[in-house]
């Protein structure tokens, strides 16, 4: 008889241990690992991001939700070795970042070997094209480099430029906006006179800018991101310049505007709606969601603190809070089957309204942005005046 009541509460026991570990996957939290250039050449791209990144819902679909946040300092080591953390130590479901370009290529291989789903809040087109075996798992916020070209070399075209002087960083962002700017310029009847190159970290582009103003273009266009950027823009003026200077959407933060100053007034750019969304007049559809996003990150941070590169991170956490009740589905986070079906959710996305745009996502295209994503913006007495849709 003991020897029964022994088998049976073993049984009983076992049942229960069994029923807790279903619980315990039930209620499995969602973890998301996010790695940003929070420091270091990128920060002003990263520290927004950051912020906002505390602004994201902690609970979808029933699911609390758990951020964790690591700083890559702006160096692509540092973001692979997060990346490989977050996905072999911590078991994130989801990756957003990192800030930058170069960042965000190196971390494909890990994502794709650990089968999960990365949100870059960078910029290039080479990060989810062509969609390949590794590209299937990334995705990005930011507007194609090629859609803000396009933009760009448009504007330059109305305005009666017809040369370019180039000058961008040599890395990743700088091949791609030169690469994708030479194809805008093609079809908007510009020629590109002269092009020079910098690094982030460089203290002086006097020589660079001293070969451009040589070339005499009707205007240079500036392909740097974050702080970075000001330092052609200062040299330029400088050294006399009297051409129209251009930049790219990689500057659109107040920071770049304190560092750049006076230097900068007049330039152009292409830029989210969300750098000027009072601006926009009530027909633009970006106009809601970019004020809606303007709304949250200044309740929490202060009046005429919104930036642009925080509304990436803040259309990351869109994407997933429609794709994960999908996934969920599918399989219970922690799991494989729950970071493909999240994977696949975020490849289906449709109409998704953000503070940058609408994003319709496919199985060809893991940007997902369109002409709505993009206005064109001048500096005008250190603020951002919008010029034209």
């Amino acid at each position: 008889m003991k020897t029964k009541k022994w088998v049976l509460s073993s049984i009983s026991a076992g049942v229960a241990a069994a029923l807790m570990g279903t619980a315990g996957v039930a209620a499995a939290q969602v973890k998301i690992g996010v790695t940003l250039s929070a420091t270091g050449p990128a920060a002003s791209l990263g520290i927004p991001e950051k912020n906002t990144i505390a602004l994201l819902p902690k609970e979808i679909a029933g699911k609390s939700v758990q951020y964790i946040v690591l700083d890559d300092a702006s160096d692509t080591s540092k973001a692979v070795q997060n990346t490989h953390k977050l996905i072999d130590e911590d078991h994130v479901d989801a990756i957003i970042g990192s800030s930058v370009t170069p960042n965000s290529l190196a971390m494909l291989d890990v994502v794709a070997q650990g089968k999960t789903p990365m949100i870059s809040l960078a910029a290039s087109a080479a990060i989810v094209e062509p969609i390949d075996a590794k590209r299937q798992w990334a995705f990005k916020t930011p507007q194609n480099d090629s859609l803000m070209a396009d933009a760009l070399a448009s504007y330059m075209e109305k305005q009666g430029v017809k040369t370019v002087g180039f000058i961008g960083f040599t890395d990743a962002y700088g091949d791609s906006w030169l690469k994708e700017f030479t194809s805008a310029a093609a079809k908007h009847n510009l020629k590109i006179v002269a092009s020079e190159r910098y690094n982030r970290t460089d203290s002086s582009v006097t020589g660079q800018a001293l070969k451009l103003m040589s070339a005499n273009p009707d205007a240079i266009l500036i392909a740097g991101s974050g702080t970075p950027a000001a330092l052609p823009a200062t040299t330029l003026k400088d050294r006399g310049f009297k051409g129209k200077v251009y930049q790219t959407h990689g500057v659109a933060n107040n920071d770049f505007l304190r560092v750049c100053g006076k230097d900068c007034e007049g330039e152009l750019l292409p830029a989210g709606p969300i750098l000027v969304a009072d601006q926009l007049p009530d027909s633009n559809p970006v106009k809601k969601s970019a004020l809606a996003y303007k709304s949250a990150y200044e309740k929490a941070y202060g009046v005429g603190t919104v930036a642009t590169f925080g509304g990436h991170a803040w259309d990351a956490g869109q994407l997933l809070q429609r794709a994960i009740p999908v996934a969920l589905k599918a399989g219970q986070p922690g799991t494989e089957a729950f970071r493909v079906a999240l994977r696949a959710a975020l490849e289906s996305s449709q109409d998704v309204a953000g503070a940058h745009g609408i994003f319709n996502m496919s199985a060809t295209d893991h940007a997902g942005l369109d002409q709505r994503a993009r206005v064109i913006v001048e500096i005008v007495n250190n603020k951002w005046k919008l010029q034209g849709e």
